[in-house]
């Protein structure tokens, strides 16, 4: 039976594979595309999103244009990670299939409403932003979202954005908190497992040998991605964070982790956008999310290659 997602993104390389694999499984139903701004501004995420769908030869898909900043703070971008587009490395051309009149937020209440309840599960890979304004208007729906499957955080890793933050907890602290508290199962694929995950030369090199359309952009991607953070952590490649929300609901046995209390520091200014991980159960605060720490990072990326190879 396949499982109906929503894609909510701020595209981004790794967004962009990660919305490839999405593509390329036929165990996934991605009812609709919704962006967020965070990697780079809104006017760039939904665009960035519309050059995937077509580039996976989905023109039908429906990509809506959501949050234009946070809930509470000014916007944080990530030009000098992802490039001035969001989309740096490969050359998409501008895409011919048009952006979806309705709200992203709109559009995720609307579709939580008359799915069957539990059937919809939101695969988060940017700020938490528009799924926070979707639980602020209609908290009664947090009982029929199957499940929140998100890319966010770190805590045995610090942060990539400052010491203690990761990039899309730390642009909307409070939408993260709002998701946390939200009582919908919520499953974390931190830092702590992307890190494990690198883009390494022999890797990439295996989307080269594809010689289709989605091959050779995904290295142009991916090559472009990883300069990044080969600069910043002396390592071969990057690592790859997005495809692992959709990896995992592909294949959730790759993954390992436990369930914990996760709360997002919202207040203090050192500190902010962290995520505070209960992982030895020390408080009594409920347990809140599965929060995922280990992969098999060769089956993660025979799993990727194999999927967007069946892609042109």
């Amino acid at each position: 039976m396949t499982r109906r997602i929503i894609i909510d993104t701020d595209p981004g390389q790794d967004d962009a594979l990660a919305i490839l694999l999405a593509f390329a499984s036929p165990e996934l139903d991605v009812l609709g595309i919704t962006a967020v701004a965070g990697n780079v501004p809104l006017a760039l995420t939904e665009l960035n999103a519309r050059k995937i769908c077509e580039l996976a030869g989905r023109a039908d898909a429906k990509v809506f244009a959501g949050a234009d900043r946070p809930l509470m703070r000014p916007l944080i971008t990530a030009e000098h990670v992802h490039g001035k587009t969001g989309l740096d490395g490969p050359d998409l051309p501008k895409p011919a299939m048009p952006l979806q009149a309705q709200h992203a937020v709109d559009f995720i209440i609307e579709k939580l409403r008359n799915e069957e309840p539990g059937s919809v599960t939101l695969c988060a890979l940017g700020p938490l932003t528009n799924i926070a304004h979707v639980l602020i208007r209609a908290p009664e729906l947090s009982t029929r979202i199957r499940e929140i499957v998100l890319m966010g955080g770190g805590f045995f890793e610090g942060g990539n954005v400052t010491p203690t933050a990761e990039f899309n907890i730390y642009v909307d602290p409070q939408a993260a908190q709002i998701v946390l508290q939200s009582g919908v199962p919520v499953t974390i694929l931190p830092l702590d497992v992307t890190h494990k995950a690198l883009t390494t030369a022999k890797r990439v090199d295996r989307f080269r040998a594809m010689g289709t359309k989605s091959g050779d952009a995904s290295v142009a991607l991916l090559e472009f991605f990883e300069r990044f953070d080969e600069e910043k952590y002396g390592s071969d490649g990057g690592p790859l964070h997005d495809p692992n929300v959709i990896a995992y609901l592909l294949k959730p046995e790759l993954y390992g982790g436990r369930h914990c209390n996760v709360t997002v520091d919202t207040t203090n200014e050192l500190t902010l956008g962290m995520t505070v991980v209960d992982w030895w159960g020390v408080t009594d605060r409920p347990r809140n999310a599965f929060y995922i720490r280990d992969v098999d990072d060769e089956a993660f990326f025979d799993l990727l290659i194999e999927r967007v190879a069946r892609l042109r």
